[in-house]
């Protein structure tokens, strides 16, 4: 059973782990310290308590407390006004409850290129934890095997990631590459090929590619799009082609989550 604790001030100690959670480098800073995440509403929190993320605490209302209270095990619960929690947090918690989980050690990249895993989806450099997220729930969702990323991408466990995913980032595995510039003749040696997804108009729509063997779709930066190295190792550049209409009136390209959705749903229809 948790353990109740009301709390009044908003500059308890207590509630340390919870603070200014919009404050981007202090929370990557502080989450990193002290091994945490923070899951946001009731939804989350439990598709983070089902995929074995032990609960450090929880940060509540008392009137939101009863839709949680099954699933909280023994852990500690502050109960504090909508004001306090505000205060803390650094805006207006609509969800209603957050909880302060321990992060799970990553696997390794080749546990999670080993056998049955047929389709995987390699970010390189995404910077934006809403991204990531989206990202993580087109792949969830449309099935792919896993999600590897590049040294530099924005942490999937980072609150606005986990909230735009609606909990995907729990669904789907994922490991993180030690060694980006040799990163692709890894995936070659577990038996992938590996496609380079670019607006490049010249390169082969991905619809067409054959769905013969197991696929890693490589995915670039919000910006700049995959990097010449990995343009260049990469076995094939792949585009999703735009209309004519769309060309003319110099829209070239999709922004990276709706390429991503679009390129999963071939990914995995390719490799069913």
């Amino acid at each position: 059973m948790f353990q109740l604790v009301e709390v009044t001030d908003p500059a308890d100690p207590r509630l340390a782990d919870y603070t200014r959670l919009r404050d981007v480098e202090l929370r990557k800073n502080l989450e990193a310290e002290r091994g945490l995440f923070i899951a946001e509403g009731e939804k989350v929190i439990r598709r983070a308590i089902a995929t074995g993320h032990p609960v450090k605490s929880v940060l509540t209302t008392r009137r939101r407390l009863d839709a949680l209270a099954d699933a909280l095990g023994e852990t500690t619960v502050f109960v504090a006004s909508d004001e306090v929690i505000r205060d803390v947090a650094g805006f207006q918690v609509h969800r209603g409850a957050l909880a302060a989980m321990r992060r799970l050690p990553l696997p390794a990249v080749p546990d999670l290129l080993a056998p049955p895993t047929r389709s995987v989806v390699v970010l390189e450099d995404l910077v934006d934890h809403g991204n990531v997220g989206a990202i993580f729930r087109c792949a969830a969702a449309l099935g792919v095997g896993a999600i590897i990323l590049s040294p530099r991408c924005a942490d999937p466990l980072y609150r606005r990631a986990i909230k735009v995913s609606m909990g995907a980032v729990f669904s789907i595995p994922y490991a993180r590459m030690d060694d980006w510039y040799d990163g692709l003749s890894q995936l070659r040696r577990s038996g992938f090929r590996t496609l380079a997804l670019t607006p490049d108009q010249q390169a082969t729509p991905l619809a067409t590619i054959p769905g013969a063997g197991r696929i890693a779709l490589l995915l670039g930066s919000e910006g700049d799009g995959l990097s010449s190295h990995w343009l260049k190792e990469a076995d094939e550049a792949v585009c999703i082609p735009m209309s004519p209409e769309a060309m003319s009136a110099g829209v070239d390209s999709l922004n990276v989550v709706a390429a991503a959705a679009i390129a999963c749903h071939e990914l995995t229809r390719s490799t069913s």
